[in-house]
């Protein structure tokens, strides 16, 4: 139980990524550097063992200090669910696993089978400004298909991407920010009603075409997650109060669900995420029992 301006209420976040050595092997190549403690000296962050067991022993300890009963843990790089697999198969009672996909890389439908195949993972996760498609390309049908059949969450990140990890090192990030519109995603959820898709972050940005998409499409889902600095961008005084409201009025609360972003350590699990939300979501004069939906009952069902 995590303390709440209700009192204690049960927690799950649906949004925390693993960050394993792989992930920061990757970035030390990209930046040219020999080892992933360089990129861990740089960043002034801790840098994993190659076992992502003490990774995910390391995120169950903060679940537990923080009150946090389950959560999601995402494999931040395409072709890297082995080390999320790994988490869960140490702690399948505190975590659920979601690994993300590259669908122009040539292996990417016999990984993705080969994922399915192993069942240890829950979501598919799709990031097309980044890897630079759309989601509505008829080649991924099959994708889509598959997901299908095994009854997989698909995320896909939509609206404004900033990465402060590749920021923080002066990597580039060529993302393509035509693909970032959540309404691409339309005809793909009206295809597949038997998928349930989340969209983060409130859509980052495109918050009135999110509303739109989940107002027309009910098998989709949004998630709370990161600061919301997306809210800037809003032409309006708008606030993470106002945020909550406009989509509880519009979908209801059964199809939110509560994030923290968090990703690294030291810093560990972001508490300030979930303080911030219940502060607006009091404000709003909702009750616990309207709250504990969003905070834990709706990822919990989501997944069961």
């Amino acid at each position: 139980m995590a303390e709440t301006p209700w009192g204690e209420l049960p927690v799950a976040d649906s949004h925390m990524h693993f960050f394993s050595r792989r992930f920061y092997e990757t970035l030390a190549a990209q930046k040219k550097l020999s080892r992933a403690e360089d990129v861990g000296a740089l960043l002034e962050w801790d840098i994993p063992a190659q076992d992502s067991v003490q990774l995910a022993t390391r995120w169950r300890e903060q679940l537990d200090e923080n009150g946090v009963s389950k959560a999601v843990l995402i494999a931040s790089i395409p072709e890297d669910e082995e080390s999320v697999e790994a988490a869960v198969a140490s702690f399948p009672d505190r975590f659920f696993g979601y690994f993300m996909l590259d669908p122009l890389r040539p292996s990417a439908f016999e990984r993705l089978k080969g994922v399915f195949a192993r069942g240890a993972l829950r979501g598919l996760c799709l990031f097309p400004a980044i890897h630079g498609y759309s989601i509505a390309d008829p080649r991924f049908l099959p994708i889509f298909e598959l997901a299908a059949d095994n009854r997989t969450i698909v995320f896909v990140h939509c609206g404004a991407i900033s990465l402060g990890v590749r920021k923080k090192l002066g990597l580039a990030s060529p993302f393509d920010m035509r693909y970032s519109n959540p309404l691409d995603l339309h005809p793909v959820a009206l295809h597949f009603p038997q998928i349930r898709f989340v969209i983060p972050h409130f859509g980052a940005g495109f918050f009135r075409e999110t509303l739109m998409l989940c107002d027309l499409a009910p098998n989709v889902y949004l998630d709370t997650s990161s600061s919301n600095r997306w809210i800037g961008y809003e032409p309006s005084n708008l606030d993470l109060r106002d945020v909550f409201r406009r989509a509880i009025d519009l979908i209801g609360s059964k199809r939110l669900l509560f994030g923290s972003d968090s990703s690294y350590f030291p810093r560990g699990w972001n508490a300030s995420v979930l303080q911030q939300q219940t502060k607006a979501l009091y404000e709003l004069g909702l009750d616990a029992d309207e709250v504990r939906p969003i905070l834990h009952d709706n990822l919990i069902s989501l997944l069961a």
